[in-house]
């Protein structure tokens, strides 16, 4: 138990938590084959004492190499090593509102950067707040990194970043495990780590960017869906009324698109939904105006298919956003960073 003891080198001034840097000792040194199955170590009083570290730091690392069955404690015995095949794979749930091709994409480009060294599991609560806190109860002990991007409903299914309950269990995962993603709306407690969108911002700078193009419009409609089953970040209205406010721009908010939605000549539209956007193009096409010259429209989140239709877009790098997060994790990076968005100005316009 000495040898191990003197494997366990730890940096003061390091910003890698000292429980994490117990961790990836023992892992290291298994992996190098100084540490082997069946291997004894010390028990936690026995390893705080001669690290000089407090219990409770030991005894987390235990904690989290216990949950990846690394370790196992047999009563009146001690704790040992049973499982080499674990070591290499701290596990990562990355927890989405949704599995939308936006989502997979910002997964996709996580799991890459990442690389194999890390097990990382997909998982989606579809904005339920019952089913996100059914699932963070089952899997709050099985995962080392929690990845999650908060979208929920309220209960008049309009949109809410977090909820009390949610903000609740958020705020007990430490922070060094945490990246929240996407939505930068929610009231969590420390210095947490965070990949977003500012939409607020975002949609202001997209509008401000394609002021030019604005000018031949007399009316700005967004078609933002309060009661989507997905709900949609408020912030987005919030930046599209502060520009046209600033600008003085007649605009208009409508839900859906429906067959009483009327089109009117020199009106620009925004949609937040690909169906609005169908429907919206629809209506142009039938009512004999051009698109991009007599009704413009603008949609959030680019595709293959807007780029063949020549639609404008509003839309974020979801790929940087993946690799960012997973950068975070490789690199133990603390802070926040801002994905900015990208205006596309195409025929639509």
């Amino acid at each position: 138990m000495q040898i191990m003891v003197d494997l366990i080198h730890l940096d003061p001034n390091s910003v890698v938590p000292k429980y994490l840097q117990i961790i990836d000792a023992i892992v290291h040194h298994i992996t190098i084959g100084n540490i082997k199955i069946g291997d004894k170590i010390p028990s936690i009083n026995k390893l705080s004492q001669d690290i000089y570290l407090s219990r409770d730091t030991v005894e987390r690392a235990y904690s989290v190499l216990k949950k990846r069955k690394v370790l196992v404690t047999v009563q009146g015995k001690g704790t040992y090593i049973v499982d080499t095949d674990s070591i290499a794979k701290p596990k990562v749930l990355f927890f989405v509102n949704k599995l939308s091709p936006y989502k997979t994409k910002i997964f996709n480009s996580f799991i890459n950067k990442l690389g194999d060294n890390y097990k990382v599991d997909l998982h989606s609560y579809h904005s339920d707040e019952s089913l996100f806190l059914e699932l963070m109860e089952k899997y709050k002990s099985s995962y080392d990194y929690f990845v999650i991007a908060p979208h929920f409903r309220n209960k008049d299914l309009t949109h809410i970043s977090t909820t009390e309950k949610v903000t609740k269990v958020i705020n007990k995962i430490p922070k060094e495990n945490l990246i929240l993603l996407d939505n930068c709306d929610y009231d969590i407690q420390g210095d947490f780590n965070e990949v977003y969108q500012d939409f607020k911002k975002d949609i202001f700078s997209a509008l401000e960017q394609a002021k030019g193009s604005l000018a031949k419009y007399n009316k700005l409609t967004i078609v933002y869906p309060r009661t989507s089953f997905y709900p949609y970040p408020k912030s987005i209205l919030d930046g599209l009324q502060n520009y046209c406010i600033q600008n003085n721009f007649k605009f208009d908010i409508i839900e859906e698109v429906t067959a009483q939605t009327s089109i009117e000549i020199k009106n620009l539209f925004i949609t937040l939904e690909d169906d609005d956007l169908v429907k919206v193009v629809n209506k142009i096409k039938s009512s004999n105006y051009k698109l991009g010259k007599d009704i413009g429209v603008i949609s959030y989140n680019d595709s293959p298919l807007k780029q063949l239709l020549g639609i404008t877009v509003i839309s974020t790098n979801f790929s940087s956003m993946g690799t960012e997060a997973a950068r975070m994790i490789l690199e133990k990076e603390k802070g926040k960073i801002q994905i900015p968005i990208t205006f596309i100005n195409r025929e639509s316009l």
